[in-house]
């Protein structure tokens, strides 16, 4: 199986690792650590070495009860770090739901659309559409998100009771939208929403029954790391993403990667991308993906 991308062909046939590269002040786990070009741009060149073979930039936190960032500062902070990250290489994906943004780290060169909101968004005062970004552009690949809610009050009213039939029809009729746009099927990955919206046990629920999702015939995504449901399984405190402790939830991150991978996704999403490669190869030496 292909993702097709703006630059790149990305060969699904083994597992993906995506590292994160947050260039905000603000993210649940490491803002503030990369928030500028040159330490960005460090990181991206350290999560290569490690062994990622996608990089996500991200210039807005998404994590619970995050403030949107306005458009010109999730520019400011994006453009410089993309520009030059285009020169390593490698498929870069631009995590924003801003179709402004969108439109502009495409005209860049930047190769996949990583979107919570599987391109609803829209601001009041400009009519345009994730989704026709998306449709227009000849070539990128896009991750379509399930997100119950929105960040500010997503964990404030989770999702109730068996999650994975409303995750599921809603990511088939994004992507659906989409196929009838014009986009190719192999230009789609879908990813179920960890963490956004749903309890610990809506969460578990989703990666022991993730072999379901992947029924409607496009490659999943998988983004556990570091998330609150892992901490709460492992018996960690609230705040063991500060930076006083921000390993602390890494060991139980790898092992939701490598079950997720176990059970069909093509692409993780990770904070702790030399540990979660190192898990892999363990895995693939017994003949798993």
């Amino acid at each position: 199986m292909i993702w097709q991308t703006t630059r790149f062909s990305i060969d699904l046939s083994r597992p993906q690792v995506m590292g994160i590269v947050n260039v905000t002040p603000d993210s649940f786990s490491d803002g503030g650590s990369h928030a500028d070009t040159r330490s960005a741009l460090a990181h991206c060149e350290q999560l290569l070495k490690d062994g990622a073979d996608i990089l996500d930039l991200g210039g807005e936190s998404t994590r619970p009860g995050a403030v949107p960032v306005p458009l010109e500062q999730e520019l400011a902070r994006l453009l410089p770090v993309l520009r030059e990250a285009l020169k390593l290489g490698v498929p870069l994906s631009i995590d924003t739901y801003k179709p402004q943004v969108m439109r502009a780290v495409l005209e860049l060169g930047a190769d996949i659309v990583n979107d919570i909101w599987a391109l609803r968004w829209q601001d009041a005062a400009d009519p345009l559409d994730g989704r026709e970004v998306v449709a227009r552009h000849p070539g990128c690949g896009v991750c379509l998100m399930h997100m119950h809610g929105e960040p500010r009050t997503m964990q404030i009213r989770p999702m109730e009771g068996d999650v994975l039939p409303a995750v599921s029809a809603f990511l088939q009729e994004a992507a659906q939208e989409l196929r009838a746009r014009g986009v190719a099927q192999e230009r789609i990955v879908l990813d179920p929403g960890i963490g956004f919206g749903k309890t610990v046990a809506q969460n578990f629920s989703l990666l022991a029954r993730q072999g379901e999702l992947l029924a409607a015939g496009y490659p999943l995504l998988a983004g556990w790391s570091r998330k609150s449901s892992l901490g709460a399984v492992a018996g960690l405190p609230p705040g063991s993403t500060a930076p006083a402790g921000v390993h602390e939830r890494m060991a139980p991150s790898v092992a939701a990667a490598l079950l997720a991978v176990e059970r069909g996704a093509a692409v993780v999403r990770v904070h702790d991308v030399r540990e979660t490669v190192q898990a892999l190869k363990v895995l693939a030496a017994i003949g798993q993906r």
